[in-house]
Order: C-alpha cells, then structure tokens, then sequence
C-alpha cells in the first residue's frame, strides 16, 4: 500500500473554506474565546510581574495574612486582566480570530475607550499640538465630585467627558458657586439668557449646570462639524464672532481659552 501524501499550497485557502462553513453562532463563540485566551494571557503577565515585585503590597506576610495577601493579589490580577483586554487590548484576540475565520473581529470585541479617558482619536490628533496645562489639585479635588454627573451628561450629549471636565476646570475650577465680572454662573459659567434657552433654572445647581453647559458644546461641535477649537471659541465667544472671522476670533482672551481647555484636556488624556 503506498503512502498518501497530502501537499497543500496555500493553507489560506483551506482555512477560508472552514471559515465560510462556520455559523453566526459558532463566529461569536470563537470571538469570545479569543478575547477569553487574551485576557488569561494577560493575567499571567501580571501574575509574573506581581510575583517578581513580591505582590502588590510587599514581601510574604506571616499566619492568615500571608494568604489574605495573596487572595488581594489574585482579585488584582484578575480584575486588571479583564479590564485592560476590554478596555486596551494588545490585539491578541483579534489576530486569533481572523486567523480562525479570515474576518476582522466583530467591533462590540474590539478595543474601546478606556473609562475617564473617552477622547476620540480625531480628538486626540486635535490636542496634539498643544502644550499641557496642569490644574491645581485643589481644583481636581473639587471637580473629582462632579465625576458621576459629568460622565451622565457625556453620554447624554455624545461629548467627550474629558472635555467637560476641561471646560469646567476653564470656566470656575471646579467652584459650583462661581460668578464671573459678565455675570456668567456655575460650574460651566452660562450667562443667564442662554441657561434659560437650555432649561437651566438654577445655574448654581451642579447637575443642571453641566446639564446645560454639555448640551451647549455639543450644539456648537456639531454647528462647527466636530472642530474642537471653533466649538470653544463659541463657547466663549459666541458663534457670531466665529462665523464673523471664519475661525478662533482675533481675542486674547478667547485664544488663550481655547489653548486653556485643550491643554487641560491633554493632561487629563495623559
């Protein structure tokens, strides 16, 4: 009996074939385990490097600590893994999957925005070219309260929470309370005719004032079609003026605003 010998030019081919006879059901369950397999990858790297650092708090500890010790370290390893996969993946899982099935690994598995830092990547090339500009930590602390509302009004209104975090630490550094010479009030700093326009009635009142100031800059991104910059020189100058010159206003003030919040928007992405 001779032997059979199987020669096989282009494993390409054959793995297309596989993968055009695999189900919806059966393409999920692979997207799903490669992101699994990219996760317990992870964990293991962080397993390594906690144990190389002696674990995240120090040396062995002695009797039921010691184990106590290790239970924290394990919860940490696990958490950290499942996190950076969804949130900042090394692309692991999507070379598995489209080795398996010859397709780019369905979006809802890819990387997505990591929480606290949801800036775009057309965002992100915006803020490229200015400087950072570092807030006092006494303004973080005071904008640190206003974390579950900021993050409400960025999904509501579709814009990056970080830019209203910037804004806000613009406006008032994170004083709810602040009235400004024009007579512009809160946290976002809305004058009285326009926190009326966007249903404002108490300007002093954190919730409501991000509420409007959010709903405002989203109005004036999506007036200047995405462009940060003239979405700001609105914000501060009026739309007028940057319909009037074309782009940022001739106005010391408003350039250095612009600068301001984009600066702050940098070091909170960084």
């Amino acid at each position: 009996m001779q032997d059979v010998q199987l020669k096989i030019t282009d494993p390409r081919k054959h793995l297309s074939k596989a993968a055009e006879a695999m189900t919806p059901e059966k393409k999920e369950r692979a997207a799903k385990a490669a992101k699994d397999f990219e996760t317990v990858l992870t964990g293991m790297m962080l397993k390594s490097m906690t144990e190389q650092s002696k674990g995240l708090l120090g040396g062995s500890d002695e009797g039921g600590e010691g184990q106590g010790k290790e239970m924290y370290d394990m919860f940490f390893q696990n958490g950290m893994a499942s996190y950076m996969t969804k949130s900042n993946s090394m692309g692991i899982a999507e070379k598995i999957y489209k080795q398996i099935t010859g397709e780019e690994l369905p979006s809802e598995y890819k990387q997505k925005s990591i929480p606290g830092s949801p800036l775009s990547p057309a965002l992100r090339d915006q803020i490229k070219s200015y400087p950072l500009v570092t807030p006092s930590s006494s303004s973080m602390e005071r904008l640190d309260k206003f974390e579950p509302i900021t993050a409400e009004a960025s999904k509501k209104f579709g814009v990056s929470q970080n830019l209203i975090k910037a804004i806000i630490l613009a406006e008032s550094a994170g004083n709810e309370k602040a009235v400004s010479k024009a007579g512009a009030k809160g946290l976002m700093q809305l004058m009285d005719g326009t926190a009326s326009s966007l249903g404002v009635r108490n300007s002093f009142n954190a919730k409501e004032n991000i509420m409007g100031g959010s709903s405002y800059i989203s109005q004036m991104l999506s007036r200047y079609n995405g462009d940060v910059k003239l979405a700001l020189a609105a914000y501060n100058a009026g739309p007028g003026n940057v319909d009037k010159y074309k782009g940022i206003p001739p106005f010391d003030e408003t350039k250095a605003y612009v600068t301001r919040v984009m600066g702050y928007m940098k070091t909170l992405e960084t």
